[in-house]
């Protein structure tokens, strides 16, 4: 009924660490980036990139971070999920449409069932009471009401696609907010996988990428989950940082 989502990393800027050193290169050097970018390209020193990129976070100096993006499609996420993720406003979002797209509600899989549903009882009326909704939905579009407006009797829970697009600056404050246990558990799980495969690409920007506690200090104070508080913050930046 609820399988894991699925999250494809569709386009990034090519070599995005180079292209990082080279714009940051710009602030401090007679040349011009283009210059910068076929030197570097051509260096077999990898670590004099990776250390650029380092000293850019560990100084905060992160406008040259914001040349590089990436493209991702989330499908099967709820609604819910999306309304939280079109929050993070320096982004680019393209979703699936319920004006034109009829929600197949014959389908048992058109639908999110959430983990706290966590008995048979449970389960079976929010299951029932999907199948309600659905029977309204279709109801209606057989008596003439259009898709666009049938879709007000769907559920937060209502399965949707959507391609998202962040520039690494961008990513990282996402990062920060969605991979800490306080976050909503749907866009938590979407937030580390995405952070699983940026990793892939851009390994040396996103090397201590996570939740804000990755910086020591949990920003949350007496807020701070109790699964994190045993667990501790040492043990969290390991994981994160030993995300694959």
């Amino acid at each position: 009924m609820t399988p894991m989502a699925n999250v494809t990393i569709l386009a990034y800027t090519p070599n995005p660490e180079v292209v990082v050193v080279a714009a940051a290169r710009t602030s401090f050097k007679e040349y011009g980036a283009s210059i910068a970018y076929n030197k570097l390209k051509n260096v077999s020193d990898a670590e004099k990139i990776k250390n650029d990129i380092r000293e850019l976070i560990k100084h905060n100096h992160l406008s040259p971070i914001e040349h590089v993006s990436f493209t991702f499609a989330l499908e099967g996420v709820s609604r819910s999920l999306t309304h939280q993720l079109v929050r993070h406003r320096i982004a680019s979002y393209t979703q699936q449409s319920q004006r034109y797209v009829k929600v197949d509600t014959a389908s048992q899989d058109w639908f999110v069932l959430p983990p706290t549903y966590d008995t048979e009882e449970k389960r079976l009326k929010f299951i029932e009471r999907m199948r309600k909704i659905a029977s309204w939905y279709e109801d209606d579009i057989k008596n003439g009401v259009s898709k666009e407006d049938a879709r007000f009797l769907l559920p937060n829970a209502t399965k949707t696609n959507i391609v998202v697009t962040m520039n690494a600056r961008e990513l990282l404050h996402f990062f920060n907010l969605r991979c800490c246990a306080r976050c909503q558990w749907e866009l938590r799980g979407i937030a580390t996988e995405v952070l699983k495969q940026v990793k892939r690409v851009a390994p040396t920007i996103f090397e201590n990428a996570g939740p804000s506690c990755m910086k020591g200090v949990c920003p949350e104070g007496d807020l701070m989950p109790d699964e994190c508080r045993k667990i501790g913050i040492p043990n969290i930046q390991k994981r994160f940082k030993e995300l694959r």
